[in-house]
């Protein structure tokens, strides 16, 4: 993606464009920064060579383009009603449609529509940039707006149930991480009822473990549930490695990805967030339930090993394998023995 020097113009621009949105003092400035953000990442998911990502791209900026003027509409009647700054009353009708427009932006549900189509149609890298880095710079102007109503608790609803149940029936792996990104969307919502540090936490160790998984798909040329019976995959070392990731992922414990969820359901039980809270965990169950069964199909029903397979170890090639295992496993330990002595 970074191969020639107009990806990587396109990059820095779309860098520069995030950090001018999360670092404007109006809404406007933050309008322009998505703007640039949007206008530079249309060309990178465009491709001469695969018609699925000219696609892509289309459907990509027409749904932003549909955000993006509900975001200004919302900032001009804000304007109007003299309240341009970022503090704002909070049951405002104009708030209501810049949240909207963000959240669209965001892909979290209801306003989803437009992700798993996207995601179906392009390579894994892009894929990362849209599952991680496209979300900052909402999920930062977001976190400006939010309060806890009933507007945010039916979005947190909404996106965990979604993205739980719409991976149940798929066969892609992007769409599978797709919803999965849907469903960790309503869990950083919900963190940043609780605290700006909760959400910046779970973000980030959502888009490490995110970015391992998809990365380790990348090197295998992996995309869909039948292709990890393939050769590529059939190192028994990788497909745990990959498994353990996915697991992880979830918010299974003891691996890392427990660590942001259970920071959450604390904070949410402090302020007696029960029911959030059971429909939360019952969605993370479902997740795991499609991630598990990708395990057993792929580990115990179909777990072919070739003798000739064993003279070139995937695993010594992919980094991304090792250092995904690594973070799985060892993340929460480390983070729990540092809590500790510092404490």
């Amino acid at each position: 993606m970074l191969k020639t020097p107009t990806n990587m113009l396109f990059m820095i621009i779309l860098i520069s464009g995030t950090i001018i949105s999360i670092s404007s003092n109006s809404w406007f400035n933050a309008w322009i920064g998505l703007e640039i953000n949007l206008l530079s990442m249309i060309p990178i998911l465009s491709s001469t060579k695969n018609k699925y990502n000219t696609e892509s791209a289309l459907k990509y900026f027409l749904t932003q383009a549909i955000g993006s003027i509900i975001l200004m509409t919302g900032c001009l009647l804000m304007a109007l009603s003299s309240e341009i700054n970022m503090t704002m009353h909070f049951s405002s009708p104009q708030l209501m449609m810049i949240n909207s427009a963000l959240l669209l932006k965001m892909g979290a549900a209801p306003f989803h529509f437009w992700f798993p189509v996207v995601m179906d149609g392009v390579s894994w890298l892009k894929a990362i940039l849209l599952m991680t880095w496209q979300k900052l710079a909402p999920l930062m102007l977001f976190s400006h707006n939010i309060t806890f109503n009933k507007f945010i608790m039916s979005i947190i609803v909404c996106s965990v149930t979604i993205g739980a149940l719409g991976g149940l029936n798929q066969t892609s792996l992007r769409k599978i991480m797709t919803y999965s990104s849907i469903n960790h969307t309503g869990w950083i919502i919900a963190a940043m009822m609780i605290n700006e540090m909760y959400w910046m936490i779970y973000f980030t160790i959502y888009s490490l473990i995110t970015t391992a998984i998809a990365l380790m798909f990348n090197s295998s040329n992996t995309f869909h549930i039948s292709q990890l019976f393939l050769h590529k995959m059939n190192d028994p070392l990788t497909k745990t490695t990959t498994f353990v990731s996915l697991l992880s992922l979830g918010g299974l414990p003891p691996f890392l990805g427990f660590l942001p969820k259970w920071m959450v359901i604390q904070g949410l039980s402090q302020n007696n967030c029960f029911l959030l809270i059971t429909i939360m965990v019952m969605s993370t169950l479902i997740t795991l339930f499609y991630y598990l069964r990708l395990m057993y199909s792929a580990m115990a029903i179909n777990n072919l090993q070739p003798k000739w397979n064993l003279k070139n170890n995937f695993f010594q090639k992919n980094q991304a394998a090792l250092f995904s295992l690594t973070l799985s496993l060892s993340g929460l330990m480390i983070v729990t023995m540092t809590n500790n002595l510092l404490s």
